[in-house]
């Protein structure tokens, strides 16, 4: 059973979403300086490469990154492939390739291409979910929504709708995926983010993998 592991690599010279912390990944021992072990440390924010978004994010009081439900990251996904030229994704274009049911759905988009060809540079033209299209797909039912950039919307929103509109019905939003050489069709998502327990709870670097299902 083939996997295909969607999880962008952490590096020193990744791109970040403007404004967020960068990614800092220095030695703290080496065997080589003659220490005893090797120790890595890492600093980065918890919306850095692949991650999973919580309520939390942009609701007060909302549910954290921590209390997320399994059920919601580990299941049957549709990865739905858009075109190129399609700089936003609407309602219409969500309703003529949604299959009814799916509980979690992937858009893979140009901006997988990005993580080859811009990974050290933010691209604010990303590919995004527009507003009306995450309010459909919250009303089917589905638990999780994931896209192949640093944000699922559109950059330079202040208010946050596309977030809001799915955070506030407690749907996961996975962001930072890498879904090249990924067909469109049905997968099985194994999606977990580290558990952190301090801080704000707004989110985590996650591991996302897709399986063959059968």
């Amino acid at each position: 059973m083939p996997i295909y592991d969607l999880t962008v690599p952490l590096t020193n010279d990744m791109a970040s979403y403007p404004g967020d912390p960068g990614v800092q990944i220095t030695d703290w021992s080496s065997l080589a300086r003659g220490d005893s072990a090797n120790v890595t440390r890492l600093n980065f924010g918890a919306h850095s490469g692949t991650h999973v978004d919580a309520p939390a994010h942009f609701i007060e009081g909302a549910k954290k990154s921590e209390s997320l439900a399994l059920d919601a990251l580990i299941g049957e996904a549709q990865v739905i492939d858009v075109p190129d030229s399609c700089l936003s994704i609407g309602k219409e274009f969500v309703s003529d390739v949604y299959e009814s049911g799916n509980s979690r759905v992937l858009f893979k988009t140009r901006n997988s291409k990005f993580w080859q060809e811009y990974a050290t540079e933010f691209r604010q033209d990303f590919t995004y979910l527009e507003l009306e299209a995450a309010e459909y797909l919250a009303e089917q039912g589905v638990k999780l929504v994931g896209i192949d950039y640093l944000s699922i919307e559109q950059f330079g929103q202040k208010q946050h709708p596309t977030h809001l509109a799915l955070l506030s019905r407690g749907i996961v939003i996975v962001e930072g995926l890498n879904l090249t050489g990924i067909s469109a069709g049905r997968y099985e998502l194994i999606c977990l983010p580290m558990r952190i327990r301090s801080g704000q709870g707004d989110g985590a670097p996650a591991r996302a993998v897709l399986r063959t299902i059968d």
